[in-house]
């Protein structure tokens, strides 16, 4: 099974770069202009799970609760180490995660569309 998060946005190119660049995620495929949509997969190659952004002419209405978060365990200390430099380098804040549990076991952000991320190095 593979699994996929889909969420609409509405800056494509700004969540995708985003992405890219703090998570190190690769655009694993793109569609323009499917039904009035355009879309961008982002992930992990040879991993069984990714993120589809889409966008259309209707701008995204989604507000994000504390506790909707993505969490992600990087592979590697090398990994977790390379997404705290990029977190520094492009001055993403961290934040404080309502959940207890994340203030021990992972650090806390948001993506531009302010939805949040924790990355924790639990799975290392």
């Amino acid at each position: 099974m593979i699994f996929r998060v889909a969420r609409h946005t509405s800056n494509i190119e700004k969540l995708s770069h985003f992405y890219t660049s703090i998570l190190c995620f690769e655009v694993l495929g793109s569609f323009k202009n499917h039904d009035n949509y355009d879309g961008v997969f982002l992930g992990k190659r040879n991993e069984n799970w990714h993120l589809e952004f889409t966008q259309s002419n209707e701008a995204s209405k989604a507000v994000f609760d504390d506790d909707d978060i993505l969490v992600f365990y990087p592979n590697s200390q090398s990994e977790y180490d390379q997404i705290l430099e990029n977190l520094k380098k492009h001055q993403v804040p961290i934040l404080e995660p309502k959940n207890p549990y994340w203030k021990a076991n992972g650090i806390c952000f948001e993506d531009c569309d302010r939805h949040k991320i924790i990355v924790s190095h639990l799975k290392i």
